[in-house]
C-alpha cells in the first residue's frame, strides 16, 4: 500500500459562501454505490499424444468498492463524512475533490479496507472521488462516484463575526479573538473543536459569553496580557459544522493579526487623572472628569473597542432620556453599552477636580487629541476608584475581569 494514499490535509483558505436561492430540506444520504473491480482472467492450455485437455487458473476475486454517499445523491447534509470500503482486495489511493479543486483530506484505515474523511464537506459544493482498489492478482482499478451537497440559505445556516476582523491589523496587549454568531449555538463544544489558535506557544482559552446584544460569542483570551509583537492566527474551520437549531456554516474563516507595544491607560475615578503606560513605564497624567455619582463610570479592565473620532451622542440610545445630544470628538469605545473616553470642553474647569460626567472619561481637547493619536484598537483601561460595580463580561470585551481559573471553565471543552 502507498503512504501516500490519502491527500494530506489542505490548509483552509478563505472561502465564498457557496450557493444562492431557497434551499430544499436536506434528504438523508443516498445508499452506498458499489462498483465491481474485476481482475483479468488468465488462462493455460496445453495439448498431447491423441488426446486433449485443458486447465484454467482460478480468477481473482472481483474487488467490490463501495462509496458513502453514493453516486449521483444530491442535497446530501453538509459536514457528513465521506466513506470508501473494498471488500476482496485493498484501496490503494483515495482522492477527494470538490468543484473548484479544493481536495478534501481523508485517511486509509483497517489495512487498506476503508478510507474516512478528516474533513468536513461543505455545502453547495460537488464532489469526486477517485478511488483505487488492487484485486487479488494485484491488477489495479479505478472507480469514480460524484454527489453533492444541500445549497446555503438563510433559513439553514449560521454566520460570524470576527474581531479582529482585518488581516494583517495590529492591536493591543488586551485584544481578545471573539466570534459573534448570528444565531443560537447549541452544539457549542463541535463549534470550538472547530477553532484553532496559532500564538507561538501563548496560554490561553476559548470562554462562552453572552454578549450584551444578547448574541453567542466565544472569546479566545491568554491567561495574562499578550506579549507585544506576538503573531497570531484564527483557523475557524466551520464549513458544514452543525451549530444546533436547524442550522451549519457555510464557510471557513481565516484571519492573521499581530500584537503591537505593551500600552495600558490607568484610569483612578476618585483621583480624577488618567495615566497611559507603555512598556510598564509611565507616559503622561492627564486630569478628567468621569461619571457623576447617579451616572457612575463602571470599575473595572476594558479593551479600547474602537477609535471613532467624531461622532453624535444621544442619551436616548443608551437609555438615559433626553439627558444629551451632541457631536463628540476624539471618541474612544470601551464598551457596548456607550462607554467612552473623548474630547468634553463642555466640563473644561471641571477635569481634575469634579466628576460630572455622564458615566464617561472626558478631558480636554488637546489632551483628547493627544491620548486619541496614542492608542490602538486592543489597548487595556484599568478603571478604579468608582463607586459603580465591575462591568459584565458581555459588554464590549470585559473578559479580562474574569480569573483566569473561572475564565478556563466557561470552554464548553472543559465541562
Amino acid at each position: 500500500m502507498s503512504p501516500d494514499a490519502s491527500s494530506a490535509a489542505p490548509r483552509h483558505s478563505r472561502s465564498r459562501d457557496r450557493g444562492r436561492g431557497r434551499g430544499r430540506r436536506i434528504a438523508a444520504l443516498a445508499p452506498s454505490v458499489v462498483l465491481a473491480v474485476t481482475g483479468a482472467l488468465a488462462l493455460t492450455a496445453c495439448g498431447g499424444g491423441g488426446g486433449s485437455g485443458s486447465a484454467g487458473a482460478k480468477a481473482a476475486e472481483a474487488a467490490k468498492v463501495s462509496v458513502n454517499p453514493g453516486d449521483g445523491a444530491t442535497n446530501v447534509e453538509p459536514g457528513k463524512e465521506i466513506g470508501v470500503t473494498v471488500e476482496g482486495g485493498e484501496l490503494t489511493e483515495v482522492q477527494v475533490s470538490d468543484n473548484n479543486g479544493k481536495k478534501l483530506a481523508g485517511a486509509l484505515a483497517d489495512g487498506g479496507k476503508a478510507w474516512k474523511s478528516a474533513s468536513r464537506t461543505a455545502p453547495g459544493a460537488t464532489y469526486t472521488v477517485q478511488a483505487k482498489a488492487k484485486n487479488g492478482d494485484g491488477k489495479e482499478n479505478a472507480a469514480k462516484v460524484s454527489f453533492s451537497t444541500a445549497k446555503a440559505t438563510s433559513a439553514n445556516t449560521n454566520k460570524v463575526t470576527l474581531t479582529p476582523g482585518t488581516e494583517g491589523a495590529t492591536v493591543g496587549v488586551g485584544q481578545p479573538v471573539s466570534i459573534r454568531f448570528d444565531h443560537p449555538v447549541v452544539n457549542k463544544a463541535d463549534v470550538e473543536k472547530a477553532l484553532k489558535i496559532e500564538a507561538g506557544g501563548t496560554e490561553g482559552s476559548w470562554g462562552w459569553v453572552k454578549d450584551r446584544s444578547g448574541a453567542d460569542r466565544v472569546d479566545w483570551r491568554p491567561k495574562e496580557y499578550w506579549k507585544p509583537g506576538t503573531k497570531v492566527s484564527l483557523k475557524a474551520e466551520l464549513a458544514g459544522v452543525n451549530s444546533g437549531g436547524g442550522r451549519f456554516f457555510a464557510k471557513d474563516y481565516d484571519v492573521d493579526f499581530q500584537i503591537g507595544k505593551s500600552q495600558v491607560v490607568k484610569v483612578d475615578v476618585k483621583a480624577k487623572q488618567l495615566t497611559l503606560f507603555r512598556d510598564g513605564q509611565e507616559v503622561k497624567t492627564l486630569p478628567i472628569s468621569a461619571g457623576r455619582p447617579a451616572n457612575a463610570t463602571w470599575n473595572g479592565k476594558m479593551v479600547l473597542m474602537a477609535k471613532e473620532g467624531t461622532i453624535r451622542m444621544n442619551s436616548e440610545t443608551v437609555g438615559l432620556g433626553d439627558l444629551y445630544d451632541k457631536m463628540v470628538d476624539y471618541s474612544m469605545k470601551l464598551s457596548t453599552s456607550g462607554t467612552y473616553a473623548h474630547a468634553a470642553p463642555w466640563n473644561a474647569g471641571k477635569f481634575g477636580r469634579v466628576n460630572d460626567s455622564s458615566g464617561c472619561v472626558g478631558m480636554s481637547d488637546s489632551d483628547a487629541a493627544w491620548l486619541y493619536g496614542q492608542l490602538n484598537v486592543g489597548d487595556m483601561f484599568e478603571i478604579t476608584g468608582s463607586t459603580e460595580k465591575t462591568i459584565d463580561t458581555g459588554n464590549g470585551f470585559g473578559d479580562w475581569n474574569v480569573d483566569w481559573a473561572t475564565w478556563q471553565t466557561m470552554s464548553a471543552l472543559k465541562k
